[in-house]
């Protein structure tokens, strides 16, 4: 069967209008959405995410603060900084960009985060309210995850979905949701026993194990939805956690690599910095 491809491009630009119109009406009433953005250190991809988000920003009229420490700053130092972020009323969201050089905690940083400013859902607190079905900051990604199966029309109740990958950030995170909208999961992983078979009986496959090209089309089930997390930097550029090439012919809709998951994620993090301002803002 042909698939449709899941436009990850197009899907943002249309949610980034829609937080631009949103973020003129809180201006009006004298509300600036801000976001606070910790960089430390000089890691390239992690150079590259915060750009991506600074434009994000710019382009929906919200306000990006960019503070970029040394990769020799403190613990101490780290957490005086989230904690002066914290104080500042005009400051609505802080995201501090992970990984941390090795010297740092970043458990310590997630803790001494305010959760109401906590716009990457990392904070241990909205993870539990997550969990637990409690109003929250969701993860940036996992909610772009589940944007995109909604934007297929198919509903994601009654479904069989299959996350590949258990990590704190996509992996566990995007089960909570898909449970939370009465989808039947399976969390497969490094030690599943006979994982093609798994994955093959899904209605609905995310990958998020980090391994190119990893779910072969062999392993999906005709007219399942294929969410690829994975973004791996091979000789001949970018590729997936999906073999695309073959996985397209089966799927009814699938994301490609890039263009997928990933502006999703940044238009999820503007979404969250909105809903932050909106209820600081009263």
């Amino acid at each position: 069967m042909s698939s449709n491809i899941l436009d990850g491009r197009k899907i943002s630009a249309e949610i980034r209008s829609s937080i631009k119109e949103e973020v003129e009406k809180l201006k009006e009433r004298g509300i600036n959405p801000t976001l606070a953005v910790v960089l430390v250190g000089e890691d390239p991809a992690s150079k590259v995410y915060v750009s991506q988000k600074e434009k994000g920003c710019e382009e929906t009229g919200i306000a990006s603060r960019k503070y970029a420490l040394p990769a020799e700053t403190t613990q101490v130092e780290l957490l005086s900084l989230v904690r002066k972020l914290n104080e500042d009323k005009e400051v609505h969201g802080i995201l501090v960009q992970f990984p941390l050089p090795a010297h740092l905690n970043e458990t310590k940083v997630l803790a001494a985060m305010n959760p109401e400013k906590d716009v990457d859902g990392f904070h241990a607190l909205n993870v539990g309210k997550l969990v637990s079905g409690q109003p929250c900051f969701e993860s940036c990604t996992p909610k772009g995850v589940i944007t995109l199966i909604e934007r297929t029309g198919i509903p994601i109740e009654g479904k069989s979905a299959v996350v590949i990958g258990r990590s704190n950030i996509v992996g566990k995170p995007v089960a909570a949701m898909l449970l939370a909208r009465n989808a039947t999961v399976t969390i497969a992983h490094s030690k599943t026993k006979n994982l093609p078979e798994v994955v093959k009986q899904a209605d609905i496959v995310v990958a998020a194990i980090g391994k190119p090209r990893f779910v072969t089309a062999d392993m999906i089930k005709e007219g399942a939805i294929v969410i690829d997390v994975g973004i791996n930097r091979l000789h001949e550029g970018l590729v997936g956690d999906v073999d695309f090439e073959e996985a397209v012919r089966k799927a009814s809709w699938i994301t490609p690599v890039p263009g997928g998951v990933g502006p999703m994620t940044i238009a999820m993090l503007l979404q969250n910095t909105l809903k932050a301002a909106g209820k600081q803002g009263g």
